[in-house]
């Protein structure tokens, strides 16, 4: 079992962090900010452009805690690797499958699966929930059109033409997201998907919670032995976390967008936490990204029963058991892959 609250957020442009003994300072110049010992953490994830001394992140990487960069705007930069543990014949089976395109298939039918079922029951939930709020036939007419995906996905036999299902899935769920913010429209207008950079509030604050996501998928996905960096949906690419972008597909519709949703229609987030850049980019402030990391963590405390396990668990362990459930499968110990589908 995992702790949920052990991740130390640092979103402060300026702050360094630093080592004293078994502890981590956090310093803004001469000055110290805080300071925390480090058996009490598990990962640590930095906002700030000054990083960490070398004496730091050494000790991090020899009692295995994560240790992740990020610009302030949420951009990925790195993240800290110590001496590899995981299981030797675990990653073989996952590269044997990796280069094996109908066991490559059969693995990303399962996240691709998942993403549109989840996506699916998003909608359904808030023609359920505000059918006085929303245009509830043209939110049907898009659930419609993913289940259909669903029978073409389950059919599917070949990488490239399921990587396009997921695509036209995911631009037809998009085109409805509008639909789902309830409160602040003026503000929060929605009109599909910009990334590199982000061009609107919503883009804006998505980029970032699936920023977040992926950090935990990476970590979920090493914690059992596997190799974040070698996909199966996601081809391979230096430096990206191919299958932790993989393993977090599943979980977009339920958990980021969910929590994203959420910040917008409780108005916990507006105009003033968010800023634009003069390239037109916008990005979340500092006090914008702690009402997203602070409300991230309360997320991962609530409970759910798990629709595979049958069991309840907080929705923060919801990645670990999804890379635990892959990794058997890939040793043989399952059938097949158990997609996360909420119900």
């Amino acid at each position: 079992m995992r702790k949920l609250l052990n991740t130390l957020f640092i979103v402060s442009e300026d702050s360094y962090l630093a080592l004293d003994g078994e502890n981590i300072v956090v310093l803004s110049g001469e000055r110290e900010l805080h300071r925390m010992p480090l058996h009490n953490l598990e990962n640590i994830l930095c906002f700030s452009y000054k990083g960490a001394s070398p004496a730091l992140m050494g000790k991090c990487a020899q009692m295995r805690i994560g240790l992740c960069f990020f610009t302030p705007r949420g951009r990925f930069l790195a993240r800290l690797a110590g001496m590899d543990q995981g299981n030797v014949l675990l990653r073989r089976a996952q590269y044997r499958a990796a280069d094996e395109p109908a066991q490559t298939c059969e693995i990303a039918r399962g996240f691709v699966a998942g993403k549109i079922y989840n996506a699916r029951w998003q909608l359904e939930r808030a023609t359920r929930d505000h059918p006085d709020r929303v245009d509830v036939k043209r939110i049907k007419d898009v659930s419609a059109q993913l289940a259909g995906s669903l029978h073409a996905v389950a059919a599917c036999t070949d990488p490239e033409q399921l990587r396009g299902l997921e695509g036209q899935s995911a631009q037809a769920y998009f085109g409805v997201f509008d639909e789902l913010i309830l409160q602040n429209r003026a503000v929060f207008s929605f009109s599909g998907r910009s990334r590199r950079p982000p061009l609107d509030p919503v883009n804006a604050l998505l980029s970032f919670v699936y920023t977040l996501l992926a950090h935990d998928c990476a970590a979920a996905l090493e914690g059992v032995g596997l190799d974040a960096y070698v996909g199966f949906l996601h081809r391979d690419r230096p430096g990206r976390i191919s299958l932790a972008l993989d393993l977090m597909e599943e979980l977009r519709p339920v958990f980021a967008d969910r929590l994203a949703l959420s910040l917008i229609n409780t108005r916990k987030l507006t105009g003033k936490h968010f800023e634009t850049r003069e390239s037109g980019a916008v990005y979340l402030n500092d006090d914008g990204r702690r009402i997203v990391l602070e409300n991230w963590q309360m997320r991962k405390k609530e409970e759910l029963r798990h629709p595979f396990l049958d069991e309840k668990l907080p929705w923060g362990l919801v990645p670990y058991v999804q890379a635990l459930l892959l990794a058997r499968f890939l040793r043989g110990d399952l059938d097949g892959y158990p997609p996360f589908l909420w119900k």
